[in-house]
């Protein structure tokens, strides 16, 4: 199994990005994706899931209305698109199998993706 991130950039404080999470190595669709992100100083938190066998989703507060996470079943990839940025989305951000930070093995994570907002 797979995850590869990608997307991150600079951008300015109200502006978007989307960030895509390649996934490969499944034989089965039974499963969840979930972005998370690490600003320096602090936690690792959830942001996002989606489960990929009937695309319920979860966000965290700070990100509803402003984040949309989808699956693009054609390309195997799932993508966070992120609107209204601001300065406090900062961080980098990974993708991972499952929603909950504490079950995630800590070998299990990748090199993520460095999302920066400017005010």
């Amino acid at each position: 199994v797979q995850l590869v991130e990608s997307g991150g950039d600079l951008v300015q404080a109200g502006g978007s990005l989307r960030l895509s999470c390649a996934v490969s190595g499944f034989t089965t669709d039974d499963y969840s994706i979930g972005w998370f992100r690490q600003a320096p100083g602090k936690e690792r938190e959830g942001v996002s899931c989606i489960r990929r066998t009937d695309g319920n989703t979860w966000y965290a507060d700070f990100v509803k209305g402003r984040f949309t996470i989808s699956d693009d079943n054609s390309k195997n990839t799932i993508l966070l698109q992120m609107n209204t940025l601001k300065p406090e989305d900062t961080a980098t951000y990974y993708c991972a199998v499952g929603c909950r930070v504490s079950m995630i093995p800590v070998d299990a994570w990748g090199q993520g993706t460095q999302v920066t907002v400017s005010s």
